[in-house]
């Protein structure tokens, strides 16, 4: 009985070890291959496509060439089309002759690299929280963060979820909160109002806050996403 008992303690150890190393696919995983040389080189998937460096806060510019460069931004927020949760039914009625918000200088683009905002809409699941990192990382900056609904703010229904996060801010830095459960077109458009008017002013600088805290907000990441299987710097 007993050996069977060791065995079985054996072979889950086994399979845990297995199970912390099988989110990393096979076709990611550092190995050789050969050069159209024909030599022999060592690749790694999830590093060799991006920066190996931490982001670099971006000093602003100094009197009139700022300003005019942050009237030019809180003019054209481009916004990433990424729904996050439930709020991202509030977000096409935006863009209809009703709400309009093409004349405010707001319009939704497809990728994160044509981007400068993101709508956190809703409740964020740590699943999806993965995918939000990695978008968020690969917009250039300045870009700036608009979290809609209660859920983003202390969790909302699901503050005692095991699956969702309650506190957006703890890993991604937020330039505008949005309350209610769910805000209506309106108030997201106020939020964008409030958001082109931080800009405006140079106080929308969260991308350089995390820059600066970055080793701090990867850490909390990484204590909430178990199958951590992309490179620290997504850009």
């Amino acid at each position: 009985m007993n050996d069977k008992i060791n065995e079985m303690l054996q072979r889950s150890a086994q399979n845990a070890n297995q199970s912390e190393k099988s989110f990393i696919r096979p076709e990611d995983e550092e190995r050789e291959v050969i050069a159209p040389d024909g030599s022999t080189i060592k690749i790694n998937p999830i590093y060799d496509y991006f920066s190996g460096k931490k982001p670099q806060e971006e000093k602003p510019l100094n009197g009139v060439v700022e300003k005019f460069l942050n009237w030019a931004r809180a003019e054209s927020i481009w916004v990433l089309g990424f729904g996050t949760g439930c709020g991202s039914i509030e977000i096409p009625p935006l863009m209809t002759p009703r709400f309009d918000a093409y004349r405010f200088g707001v319009q939704m683009r497809a990728t994160p690299r044509q981007s400068n905002a993101f709508i956190i809409s809703g409740y964020l699941s740590v699943k999806t929280l993965k995918r939000v990192i990695r978008s968020y990382e690969q917009m250039p900056s300045p870009k700036y963060v608009l979290a809609l609904g209660s859920c983003t703010i202390n969790g909302g229904m699901y503050y005692d979820s095991y699956s969702t996060i309650n506190r957006l801010d703890k890993y991604i830095p937020v330039d505008v909160y949005i309350a209610g459960c769910m805000p209506r077109p309106e108030a997201l458009l106020a939020g964008f109002m409030k958001l082109k008017e931080l800009i405006k002013e140079g106080k929308a600088e969260k991308a350089n806050e995390y820059a600066r805290n970055f080793d701090e907000y990867k850490a909390n990441q990484k204590k909430i996403i178990k199958d951590w299987n992309m490179p620290d710097y997504n850009w």
